[in-house]
C-alpha cells in the first residue's frame, strides 16, 4: 500500500532547454492535480495531468514545472515606448499638481511593470512535450518510492493495531459469555432479598434468563468483526489502492463495537469496547493518509 504523502523531482533536457519538475502530494479523499508552469508551456497541462492520474488514484498532487534555456537561447528585452511616455507624463503632472520637482531615473522606469520586459527564444510546445513527460515520469518514480516507504510504515502500524483489536474482541467474548449466568445469580439474589417465596427452577425464572441471554448475545457482532479484521488484512496485502475500502471497513468495525456496547449490558464489556474504539480511532486517522 501507498501513503498519499510524498515528494519527487525529475528533469530532462531538450535541444537548447531543460525542464525540471517537482511533484508533492498530500492526502485528499479524491485525486486532485494542481499544475504550475510557464505560460508558453500551458498547453502541456492536460498531457501532464493525464500522466499523473494514470499513476495516482487518491491525493492532491502539486506539480511545479521549471523551464531553463541553454546558453544559445539568449534573452531579449522589449521596451514599451507608449507606456514609458505615459509614465513620464504622469510624473510631470504630479510635479505640476504638488509644486515639487520629480526627476525620474532609469530605475524608476524599470520598477514599473510592463515598461521593460525580457523574453527568451520561444520553445515549441510539441518539442517540449516528450521532454516534460520524461521529467514527470522521473519525478513520479521518486514520488511513488516515497509514498511506498510511508505506506509500508502505515501497513506495519495497521497490522499491530488490528492485533490489539482482535485481542480486545477475544476478551469481550470471554467476558460476555458468562453474563447470562451472572444475571441469573443477580435475579435470584434480588428475589430472595424481596422475601418472596419462589422455586429457583420456576419456568418463569428460566424464561427470563433465556430472554436476557438472547438480548445480550453478541455472537453475530463478534463474527462480523472477525470477518472485517480478515478483510482489512487482505486489503493491506492486495497490492491495490485500498484507502477508501479501509475507511469503509473502519466505519463497519465501529458500528459493531457500538452494538456490542449497547447489547452486552455489562460494565467490564463497556470498558473493553471503549478501549477498542480508541484503538480503532487511531487506525481511522492513519487511513486518511492511505491511497
Amino acid at each position: 500500500m501507498h501513503s498519499m504523502t510524498g515528494f519527487g523531482a525529475g528533469s530532462a533536457a531538450g535541444e537548447g532547454f531543460r525542464i525540471t519538475i517537482e511533484a508533492a502530494s498530500v492526502n485528499r479523499k479524491q485525486a486532485e492535480v494542481v499544475i504550475q508552469c510557464p505560460r508558453e508551456l500551458a498547453g502541456l497541462e492536460e498531457t501532464l495531468r493525464k500522466q499523473i492520474l494514470a499513476r495516482i488514484s487518491r491525493g492532491r498532487v502539486q506539480l511545479s514545472l521549471t523551464l531553463e534555456r541553454g546558453e544559445g537561447a539568449a534573452a531579449t528585452f522589449h521596451v514599451d515606448a507608449p507606456l514609458a511616455r505615459a509614465f513620464a507624463d504622469a510624473l510631470r503632472d504630479l510635479s505640476t499638481a504638488t509644486g515639487e520637482t520629480f526627476s525620474p531615473d532609469a530605475s524608476d522606469f524599470l520598477r514599473q511593470p510592463g515598461i521593460v520586459t525580457a523574453t527568451g527564444a520561444s520553445i515549441d510546445p510539441d518539442a517540449a512535450r516528450p521532454v516534460a513527460q520524461a521529467a514527470l515520469a522521473d519525478a513520479l518514480d521518486h514520488l511513488a518510492a516515497m509514498r511506498a516507504r510511508e505506506g509500508d510504515d502505515l501497513r506495519t502500524d495497521f497490522l499491530a493495531r488490528l492485533q490489539t483489536l482482535r485481542a480486545l474482541t477475544e476478551k469481550i467474548t470471554l467476558q460476555a459469555a458468562d453474563r447470562p449466568a451472572r444475571q441469573r445469580d443477580l435475579l435470584l439474589k434480588r428475589l430472595a432479598e424481596s422475601g418472596l417465596e419462589f422455586d429457583p427452577a420456576d419456568e418463569r425464572v428460566t424464561r427470563e434468563i433465556a430472554l436476557f441471554a438472547d438480548r445480550c448475545c453478541i455472537t453475530e457482532e463478534t463474527t462480523r468483526l472477525d470477518s472485517h479484521f480478515t478483510k482489512f488484512t487482505e486489503y493491506l496485502d492486495g497490492g491495490e489502492a485500498c484507502g477508501r475500502a479501509l475507511d469503509f471497513l473502519c466505519q463497519e468495525i465501529h458500528r459493531e463495537f457500538n452494538t456490542i456496547g449497547s447489547k452486552a449490558n455489562d460494565a467490564a464489556v463497556a470498558h473493553l469496547v471503549v478501549e477498542a474504539k480508541t484503538e480503532l480511532e487511531k487506525i481511522r486517522e492513519q487511513v486518511q493518509n492511505a491511497e
